[in-house]
């Protein structure tokens, strides 16, 4: 499992828990700040010369690039849905060179990355779901980090980390005037990549009926949730696919499964009006969710692991040669080097 960030755990955790009950072993190449979050039972990586001895069949990325250096076949699982802050060709679906095998979310995702492996040659895609999302659609207890129901609606909140598309400073003032009315409970959370001082201010706004959490405890949020304020960020589309309204504030590419508002001042009125389900709405809802992600079964990191037999039993037959991208693979192994301290 390769994951250079936090939010990189709890997509590939339901992954490492399929492989696992198939009696394979798993290890973690990550980072130390995200080693840290291991649980003693998550084996770290801590050397390219363990990565080989372990001899793994494939090597499972939340993450945009992955080592050479590493051994296994390497496969895209995607650290988010497409979320459209960038170009296609810089975004999405930008091509790196670096992966044998993407296993797509949706048809939204599959279509395309598709039509790019006819042209480029070198790699395979399957459908398969998001390992991320299982959990959403499995039985689970009540999460005990999250304050008990009490009649009132839930709304969570959540941003994107970039700058230009954030919505969580200008979200400050409205959101502490929201939670003091008392009518509703909120969960907050804000992406890890944002800067301490935004944590500090946003931690300040805990009150009775107010819980901030990090975002390893953002399925469980989502799945608590009856509304989701948000801006330009994949967690958009992961609460859309549970058939749950959405308000985003001045999304980069607004949707009609959005309610979409230009300001934070308007978003009091559109939760009233999410919570009220306008059929039209959530029919727009549904067919966004069968577009990107059609799974509801909990069970799509076993179809990724399927997916890996089948690439090494040989079913997509013979691919190119991955092209030497050597700028790109220096870095990599730089990067693997230097960043996760792997010698």
């Amino acid at each position: 499992m390769f994951a250079t960030e936090s939010y990189g755990l709890p997509i590939l955790r339901p992954l490492a828990a399929a492989a696992r009950a198939r009696g394979i072993d798993v290890g973690w190449v990550v980072p130390a700040a995200v080693a840290a979050q291991l649980t003693p039972d998550e084996h770290r990586v801590r050397s390219l010369r363990e990565a080989h001895a372990l001899r793994p069949d494939a090597v499972y990325c939340a993450a945009n690039w992955v080592s050479p250096a590493l051994p296994g076949i390497k496969v895209q699982v995607f650290h988010g849905f497409n979320a459209q802050k960038r170009e296609p060709d810089r975004g999405h679906f930008a091509i790196r060179g670096f992966f044998d095998l993407y296993v797509t979310q949706g048809p939204a995702t599959t279509v395309p990355f598709e039509a790019l492996a006819r042209e480029h040659g070198y790699f395979a895609v399957v459908e398969t779901g998001w390992p991320k999302l299982d959990p959403l659609f499995a039985p689970a207890p009540p999460s005990p980090d999250l304050p008990p129901r009490d009649g009132r609606p839930v709304v969570m909140y959540a941003s994107t980390f970039s700058h230009r598309l954030s919505s969580a400073p200008a979200m400050l003032e409205p959101l502490r005037a929201m939670i003091a009315r008392g009518d509703r409970q909120w969960l907050l959370t804000l992406h890890p990549k944002c800067d301490d001082a935004l944590f500090a201010a946003y931690r300040g706004l805990e009150a009775p009926n107010a819980r901030f959490l990090t975002s390893d405890h953002l399925v469980d949020m989502e799945r608590a949730a009856d509304v989701l304020v948000c801006d330009t960020s994949s967690v958009v589309h992961e609460f859309a696919v549970m058939g749950k309204p959405v308000v985003t504030v001045a999304n980069r590419v607004p949707q009609p499964f959005m309610l979409d508002v230009p300001t934070p001042a308007d978003v009091d009125a559109a939760i009233g009006r999410a919570l009220s389900h306008p059929p039209e709405l959530m029919a727009a809802i549904r067919a966004h969710g069968d577009d990107i992600h059609p799974y509801r079964d909990g069970h799509s990191s076993e179809r990724v692991l399927d997916a890996v037999e089948a690439f090494q039993r040989g079913e997509f037959g013979m691919l190119k040669r991955k092209p030497l991208n050597l700028v790109r693979r220096f870095k990599a192994l730089r990067d693997i080097r230097e960043l996760l301290d792997l010698r």
